[in-house]
């Protein structure tokens, strides 16, 4: 049983609720071990295909549990925990699923840093982005790149220096989510997603987010021979195989819901 998280799964898809309402779904450490963990288990169960990430209560994450903090200040093991929760950021930013976020209320934070990772982000109305930490006197550390990635250079600069606080609409304007519903409507929207995500197939999913990843940071002329050679693994694979046979007989491939 996890401590602090709801876990669910449907047909492929595992939903992950961060489940500490009390203290707006604050990340402890006991938190970031059980994201860690359910991630691990997810990507190596040869069932889920889709992660969705949601917060109980009406807020997605508070950021850093300040108990868990005071108590790593005490022990001089504040670099350890921030690097604990970095090394999370990344596990969910490589993700071979496809994942996706579900945001409302409070974003800050560790929140605000899944977000960034996740490769779909739907909003409630009633979310509101905080990025509080150098108006506190401390450093977005490692929610850093991920704001640049997500957002650009020049934007994560300016929420960085600002303290930002967006609301829902200021983050789309912002491309930081990728839609905004109505609460009542989240569950419908979220469901449009994941049948569109189900449709494709999870082999070629995983390597499509794979090839993006390693594009980032490799010129396109670098990257011919790399790409052709994902391209031909998944063309003679069995995906490749099912997906244009299925094309050909008009009929949906054996990974999309029937």
């Amino acid at each position: 049983a996890w401590e602090t998280l709801g876990v669910q799964s449907d047909a492929g898809v595992l939903h992950v609720t961060l489940n500490r309402p009390e203290v707006r779904n604050a990340m402890s450490l006991v938190m970031v071990r059980e994201l860690q963990q359910v991630l691990a288990d997810a990507s190596s169960d040869n069932q889920t295909r889709v992660l969705v990430l949601r917060g109980a209560g009406g807020h997605f994450c508070a950021g850093g549990d300040l108990k868990d903090m005071a108590a790593a200040r005490m022990n001089d093991a504040i670099a350890q925990v921030n690097a604990a929760f970095g090394e999370l950021c990344v596990a969910y930013a490589h993700a071979p699923l496809a994942l996706v976020a579900v945001v409302e209320g409070t974003v800050m934070g560790g929140g605000f840093g899944l977000s960034c990772v996740a490769d779909v982000v739907l909003a409630g109305d009633t979310a509101q982005f905080r990025l509080p930490e150098t108006s506190l006197g401390v450093v977005p550390a490692q929610v850093a790149p991920f704001l640049v990635e997500r957002l650009g250079y020049s934007e994560a600069k300016r929420l960085a220096v600002t303290g930002a606080r967006l609301d829902a609409q200021a983050a789309l304007a912002l491309r930081l989510v990728h839609s905004v519903h109505a609460s009542a409507d989240l569950d419908a929207a979220l469901a449009k997603v994941l049948n569109d995500i189900l449709q494709c197939a999870p082999g070629a999913l995983a390597a499509t987010k794979a090839l993006m990843a390693k594009a980032r940071y490799t010129p396109a002329t670098d990257l011919v021979q790399y790409a052709a050679d994902v391209f031909a693994r998944a063309v003679t694979g069995p995906e490749g195989v099912e997906g244009t046979t299925a094309f050909l007989q008009k009929r949906k491939p054996t990974w999309a819901p029937q």
